[in-house]
């Protein structure tokens, strides 16, 4: 084997399998399933939308229909042309464009709660935040605008890892900064 291809070998991930109920299949070592055919050309056209040559092209068919101008009399079926295509690219560009964003959005999301599993007194409550309502995001932002407030007080924005780690550690520093005869 050369050195080259050490880093593309699949290695036996211990952890994954000793956490097998835990971990969601498709990420435990199984081939990677194929891409629905509809799929695979919203992504392609998603992507070739968003390169120089579809933006040259778009400026192409612009200056020719303007060159065309003059020559259809500036008349409404030559102003219908060009109102019918870009009706019809944008009609079709805010579904793959919505496709991408989501896409986009679920992996950060994915890579977020990945973070808040792994590191150590994160608070779980945070993950698949996204899936909660306006009302219950509204009221978790203002629970953790608590910790906010505290390590301002404190100056210390590092200081806790957790809205109860913050109070514990702010009743602490208050009882210690009121000293003992208050105790």
């Amino acid at each position: 084997m050369s050195k080259g291809n050490r880093s593309r070998t699949k290695t036996p991930a211990a952890p994954l399998a000793a956490a097998a109920p835990l971990v969601p299949s498709i990420l435990r070592e199984a081939p990677p399933q194929p891409e629905p055919p509809l799929a695979r050309v919203a992504r392609a056209a998603a992507e070739w939308s968003g390169s120089s040559t579809a933006f040259g092209l778009a400026a192409l068919a612009i200056a020719v229909w303007l060159a065309t101008g003059p020559a259809c009399g500036f008349s409404d079926t030559w102003q219908l042309v060009i109102n019918t295509g870009t009706t019809i690219v944008t009609f079709l560009m805010v579904f793959l464009i919505q496709r991408a964003q989501n896409k986009d959005s679920r992996a950060v999301h994915l890579k977020l709660n990945e973070l808040v599993a792994a590191v150590q007194g994160a608070s779980n409550r945070l993950i698949n935040v996204e899936d909660l309502t306006e009302e219950e995001v509204r009221s978790l932002h203002e629970y953790y605008g608590t910790l906010v407030g505290l390590a301002k007080a404190d100056r210390q924005l590092t200081a806790s890892h957790s809205v109860e780690e913050a109070h514990g550690a702010h009743e602490r520093k208050a009882k210690a900064d009121r000293g003992p005869e208050s105790a």
